[in-house]
């Protein structure tokens, strides 16, 4: 699909205005988009693909913070000219408008709606944020996994199944062994609720509350 095409196709209104403002640039599977650390002068949207947005602990783990898919914000942080909280990587091949972060400033001095996009676009960065600092110092592990499974299949094009995602994926998203993780999809898996393939899940019905 051409570059005009892939900002056309989203589905908001503001994302597609505010993705016009960039250049459009193609990555290839495990591309490191930002690391963490870096100055920041670009603010990213995906149009095509998925990234992995992760942070590396003391230990050398790298910790998934987020899985993000076409229409959304990556790097907004830039904003403030600060440097990059977290590291971005291409988990597939993606194609992403690049947008120069003092491009965007001068531009949301002039269009309110844009700005009030972006607060938005924060606003909900932060709820989240803060839910999972919540599931990671009170849930238990399966609590933590089925809230990031069903926070995928609201992104699935279909709602029923998940591409892309390995269970070590899982297991580093939600601060748990990848041993506890494959356990819990073992059982899922006898009581019919999930058929599991490479990079691939199906969930065949509602997962339970508690397991």
């Amino acid at each position: 699909m051409q570059p005009n095409a892939l900002i056309a196709s989203l589905a908001d209104p503001g994302i597609r205005a505010l993705a016009a403002l960039g250049r459009v640039r193609s990555y290839p599977k495990q591309a490191l988009i930002i690391h963490e650390g870096d100055v920041a002068d670009t603010v990213f949207i995906v149009l095509a693909g998925r990234v992995r947005v992760f942070s590396s602990a003391d230990d050398g783990r790298d910790v998934i913070l987020d899985v993000l898919g076409s229409g959304e914000i990556v790097g907004e942080m830039a904003l403030d000219g600060s440097p990059r909280s977290a590291s971005i990587m291409t988990i597939e091949a993606t194609t992403m408008a690049v947008i120069d972060a003092a491009t965007l400033r001068e531009r949301l001095k002039s269009d309110l709606d844009l700005a009030m996009l972006l607060v938005t676009e924060l606003l909900g960065r932060l709820r989240k944020t803060s839910r999972v600092v919540k599931q990671l110092a009170l849930g238990d592990v399966y609590e933590r996994l089925s809230v990031v499974l069903n926070e995928e299949l609201l992104r699935s094009p279909t709602g029923r199944s998940i591409d892309g995602l390995t269970q070590q994926d899982l297991a580093d998203r939600i601060g748990a062994s990848r041993d506890m993780v494959n356990r819990i999809f073992g059982e899922l898996e006898r009581g019919g609720y999930v058929q599991v393939a490479r990079r691939h899940i199906s969930v065949l019905k509602p997962l339970p509350a508690r397991w």
